[in-house]
C-alpha cells in the first residue's frame, strides 16, 4: 500500500498527516503558542529534593516545576566505566536543592503533572543517536534482519575512536545506509554535543539551552523511510527549509519532497480534516456493522467492542470472532491517530473458542507491530479484559484539540429537567423557612420552566401553597438546564 506523509503548515500551527492506503493513520500537531517539548534540553535548578519518592522537582522556566527520578540521573562518579551500581544512600548523595543540571524533556507535561526529566541526555540525527555519557553501539530493534544489524553495529564500532567519548544508537532509518552517511552523522552529533554543552554552562538556570527541529523538519528526520514514496506540503516556507534539510543529511530523499500549490488545501483534498473529527467521536464505526466506544479517563483508556447492525452468515460464535478482528485492527489504528497513551483496558466480546481468542490477540499483536510508540499487552483477565500499556510521551489528540465541557464540566452528562424541578421545589421550601419574603422568583433553563409550567405544573401549585407566597418564573437563556436560582422579593 503507499505511504505518504502529508504536512499543513503555517505561522500558527504545522499539523503532520501519515496516510496509508488512502487511509489516515497517525497525526502530529504542533502549535507556536505551545510546542512540544520533549528531546529539549535545559539548565535546570533543583527545587525540592523528596527522599520519600527518591524524587526532585527542578525549575526550567516552565509554568509547573518539572519531575526527576533518581533512576533518571546520571551518577558523575561512575561516567567513566558506565556501570551504575546500587544507590543505598539515596538521591540525596547525588542532588541537593539548589543546584544546577542539565537535563533533557522525556516526557511533556500532562494535565496537572509538570514534564517529565532526565539526565541521559541523547542528541538524534537522521540515522544515529548519540549518548555523550553512554557506552557501546545498539541497533534499533525494527531492523529485524540480524546481517544487517551486526553490519551497522561492526560499522559504527569502527568508526569509533578509542579515545573518543559517548555510544550510539543505530536508528531504524539507516537499515541500508552506506558507511560515509553514517560518519557523517557521527561527527555531526559530536559538534552539535560540543555546542549543547558550551552553551549549557553559559546559560543561567531556567533556561533553554537547545531546543528540538520544528515539526516539518522532525517529520524528515524520524518518519521518512525508503517505503514513504512522497512528502507533499503546502507551505513554501517550510517546503524550502525541507529541501535544504534533505540535501544536507538525505540527498536521496529530496526528490520525495513535493509543494502542493493546488488552490484546495492538502488535507481537504486527501480528506484527513474529516478523519480528524471523526478521531474525536466517542463512536467508531467498523466496517461490519460493529462498533467502538473508546473512553478517555485521568487514569486510563477503555476500549469497548460491540456487534452493532453486523448478524453474520453462519452463527453467533463466528459473528463474535469476526467482529472482533475487525476491531482489533481498527483498534490499533486508533491508539495511533488519537495518541492513546498509558494503561488501555480492551472489552473484546466474549468469546467462547480458546483458538478465536489466541487469533484475535495475534491480529492485535500483528497491528501493533507498525507502531512506532512502545505498547505492551501484559496479560487477559478473567473477566476476558485485554490489559496494554503504550508509552504515553505527549497529549492525545482529544487533550490537544478540545477542553473540557464547561456545561457538564468533562463528566458527559448533565441533570435532565424533571430533576432539577425537583431540586428547585426543595430549594424554594428552604429559602422560604429561613428568610422572610414577599414572593420568590425562580430563575432557569427554558426546558425546566416548560416544565414547571406543564408536567410538574400541580407540584408547584401545591408548594406555592405551602410556602404560602407567590413564585414567579424566569427563562434565563443563558443558564445551562442544570443552574437554576430562587431569588426572595
Amino acid at each position: 500500500m503507499s505511504l505518504e506523509i502529508l504536512i499543513n503548515a503555517n505561522a500558527h500551527e504545522a499539523r503532520a498527516a501519515v496516510v496509508e492506503g488512502g487511509v489516515l493513520q497517525e497525526l502530529f500537531l504542533e502549535r507556536a503558542s505551545r510546542r512540544g517539548l520533549i528531546s529539549n534540553i535545559y539548565k535546570g535548578r533543583v527545587s525540592r529534593v523528596l527522599p520519600g519518592m527518591q524524587a526532585a522537582f527542578v525549575e526550567i522556566g516552565l509554568e509547573r516545576t518539572a519531575f526527576l527520578h533518581a533512576s533518571d540521573i546520571l551518577d558523575p562518579r561512575h561516567t567513566d566505566t558506565g556501570i551504575e551500581p546500587s544507590r543505598p544512600e539515596g538521591i540525596r548523595s547525588l542532588l541537593a536543592e539548589g543546584d544546577e543540571i542539565l537535563v533533557q524533556v522525556v516526557k511533556d507535561p500532562l494535565g496537572t503533572k509538570g514534564a517529565r526529566l532526565t539526565t541521559f541526555i541523547t542528541l538524534p540525527s537522521r540515522y544515529l543517536v548519540y549518548m555523550p555519557q553512554g557506552h557501546g553501539v545498539g541497533v534499533s530493534a525494527r531492523i529485524e534482519e540480524e546481517t544487517e544489524r551486526e553490519r551497522l553495529r561492526t560499522t559504527v564500532q569502527d568508526l569509533i575512536n578509542p579515545s573518543d567519548d559517548g555510544g550510539f544508537i543505530v536508528r531504524t532509518a539507516a537499515e541500508g545506509a552506506e558507511v560515509e552517511a553514517l560518519r557523517r552523522d557521527m561527527i555531526y552529533l559530536r559538534k552539535l554535543w560540543e555546542v549543547v554543552r558550551h552553551k549549557g554552562l553559559r546559560t543561567r538556570a531556567g533556561a533553554l539551552v537547545h531546543g528540538d527541529l520544528p515539526l516539518h523538519l522532525r517529520i524528515l528526520r524520524d518518519l521518512l523511510r525508503p517505503d514513504v514514496e512522497r512528502v507533499l506540503i503546502d507551505q513554501a516556507t517550510a517546503y524550502r527549509e525541507m529541501q535544504e534539510f534533505a540535501e544536507t543529511f538525505m540527498p536521496e530523499a529530496s526528490t520525495r519532497i513535493e509543494l502542493h500549490a493546488a488552490p484546495r488545501p492538502v488535507f481537504d483534498l486527501h480528506h484527513v480534516e474529516e478523519e480528524i473529527q471523526k478521531a474525536l467521536d466517542r463512536k467508531v464505526s467498523l466496517k461490519s456493522g460493529g462498533y467502538l466506544i473508546i473512553d478517555q479517563t485521568e487514569a486510563m483508556t477503555t476500549i469497548d467492542v460491540n456487534t452493532g447492525a453486523f448478524v453474520g452468515h453462519r452463527n453467533l460464535e463466528e459473528t463474535i470472532f469476526r467482529t472482533n478482528l475487525e476491531a482489533a485492527v481498527a483498534i490499533a489504528r486508533q491508539m495511533r491517530l488519537r495518541n492513546l497513551g498509558g494503561i488501555i483496558i480492551i472489552d473484546f466480546i466474549d468469546m467462547e473458542e480458546a483458538e478465536h481468542r489466541r487469533q484475535v490477540i495475534q491480529a492485535l499483536e500483528r497491528a501493533l507491530a507498525t507502531d512506532h510508540v512502545k505498547t505492551s499487552i501484559s496479560s487477559v483477565s478473567p473477566l476476558g479484559l485485554v490489559e496494554m500499556t503504550r508509552k504515553r510521551t505527549r497529549e492525545s489528540l482529544e487533550h490537544l484539540l478540545c477542553r473540557a465541557c464547561p456545561t457538564c464540566e468533562g463528566r458527559g452528562f448533565v441533570k435532565t429537567a424533571e430533576t432539577v424541578c425537583y431540586e428547585i421545589f426543595r430549594e424554594i421550601l428552604r429559602q422560604s423557612r429561613q428568610f422572610e419574603c414577599q414572593e420568590l422568583m425562580v430563575l432557569a433553563h427554558q426546558d425546566v420552566i416548560e416544565r414547571l409550567l406543564d408536567e410538574e405544573s400541580a407540584g408547584l401549585g401545591e408548594i406555592e401553597i405551602a410556602v404560602g407566597k407567590p413564585i414567579r418564573l424566569q427563562t434565563e437563556a443563558l443558564y445551562a438546564v442544570d443552574q437554576y436560582d430562587v431569588v426572595l422579593m
